[in-house]
Parts: C-alpha cells; sequence; structure tokens
C-alpha cells in the first residue's frame, strides 16, 4: 500500500532530513519564504500544523508567538519535533486522512499543510476536516509541488488524473524511494471551493537570494520555472 511506502521512506531519511532541513534550499529558501508570508502576522493566533515534519516551521511560528499544535505521520519525525521545540504535549503521530477528532470544530485560526498534501490521494476529507477545526474566517495555508511541474517531471500520459508516482531522493544519505500522488491543477484548487473555502491567494514562488550560493543550477531552473506553489484559502461564513 502506498502509505506503507511513504511512511518507511519518511521514517528511514527522518534524522538526515532533520539535520539538513534549516538550510536545505528547496525548504529554507524556496519553500518556506513564501509559505510563511502568507501566513502574514501570525502572533496569538492558533496553528494547526499539519504533517509537520521535524517542526521547522513550529520552530519559526512559536518564535513569532503564535500557539501551535502539530501532528506527522511518521514517529521519528514528531520525536524529532518534539525535540527540536521542546514541548512533546504539542506533537503527536496522526495520519492527514484521518479525521482530526482530538480537536473541536472552530478550534483554530489557521490550518498549515507544507509540502505533504501530495502524500494524500481524495483531498476532500482532509479538506472537511480542516474547514470543521477552523474558526469562522479561518484560513488554510499549503505549499505544494507545482502540478505543470510535476506533468513534466513524471513524463505522465495522464495529465486530467490524479495518478501515482514516485522517484528516488539521493540527497539524505543514500538512495529513498518517495512515493506520492501527481494531480491537475483543478483536483488542486476544486476540492477547496467545494468544502466551503474561498480560495484568497495563490503564489508561484521564486527563490530567494540565499538559494543561489548553495545551489546556483536550481536557483537559475526555479527562476524560469516553478517547482512548487502555495495558496492561502478563507472559510467561508
Amino acid at each position: 500500500m502506498l502509505k506503507e511506502k511513504i511512511l518507511k521512506a519518511y521514517e528511514s531519511l527522518a534524522e538526515e532530513y532533520n539535520a539538513q532541513i534549516d538550510h536545505k534550499p528547496h525548504n529554507a529558501y524556496y519553500d518556506r519564504p513564501s509559505t510563511l508570508a502568507l501566513l502574514e502576522d501570525v502572533k496569538g493566533k492558533s496553528i494547526l500544523d499539519a504533517a509537520c515534519g521535524p517542526g521547522k516551521y513550529a520552530e519559526i511560528l512559536l518564535k513569532e508567538g503564535a500557539l501551535i499544535k502539530g501532528f506527522d505521520l511518521s514517529p521519528k519525525m514528531i520525536e524529532l519535533a518534539q525535540r527540536r521545540n521542546s514541548n512533546a504535549s504539542d506533537f503527536f503521530v496522526h495520519d492527514l486522512e484521518k479525521p482530526l477528532t482530538m480537536f473541536k470544530k472552530k478550534t483554530f485560526d489557521t490550518v498549515l499543510c507544507a509540502l505533504a498534501m501530495h502524500y494524500v490521494k481524495d483531498w476532500n476529507a482532509t479538506i472537511q476536516e480542516f474547514y470543521r477545526v477552523l474558526k469562522p474566517k479561518g484560513k488554510v495555508v499549503i505549499s505544494i509541488e507545482h502540478p505543470f511541474f510535476e506533468y513534466t517531471y513524471f513524463k505522465s500520459k495522464k495529465y486530467f488524473e490524479v495518478e501515482p508516482v514516485k522517484c528516488t531522493w539521493n540527497s539524505f544519505g543514500k538512495p529513498i524511494e518517495i512515493n506520492s500522488y501527481r494531480r491537475p491543477l483543478f483536483e488542486i484548487i476544486q476540492p477547496f471551493i467545494d468544502n466551503g473555502f474561498l480560495i484568497e491567494k495563490l503564489v508561484e514562488p521564486k527563490p530567494v537570494a540565499e538559494f543561489q550560493h548553495l545551489d546556483p543550477k536550481h536557483f537559475k531552473e526555479l527562476n524560469e520555472f516553478p517547482a512548487f506553489m502555495a495558496l492561502r484559502a478563507v472559510k467561508g461564513s
């Protein structure tokens, strides 16, 4: 089953991923700047960090005065998030596809889900739960791999389908097979609209200057064509 493969991969790479996360170019100088900008002022806000990984976003947001709860499918990632943020009670193991029964409705001001929704085949149930746990006018901020980049990268012949894909990551000490789902643009936008959200902003980011010194090749490529995108959606009335 694909989920077991995803979990196995992240359990395997967790320690090295955490070791690199502060300055790994695609995360630190491409994904995070644009995604954090969509969150705007977080002081005093209650934020659910969905698929929190090793807790880097949480670390940043806590320093800015946010109140954070975070979860991840990977127990090792949760251990690392707890270690990084010194609060075990705020981070727990949970599947992004499962109901958030531990939270009452209208609990959070914001849900953040960075670079994780492509591990979910059917977004509807997950987005319905985001809607339920958000306060009125609460917001979801997600970042994902860009659908046009993925279509090219995976040499897909089925643009309009949601299809399983896989690739090999080689930057974490050993080759690791990563499984996910590629989807067309409308399968990213429509689930939010169908489940009561208004799309407020969509960003196709460019890397910030620090990226160039660490990886000039991809800096040039990402200034010509996006690999990621991010969006902010607001809960309707």
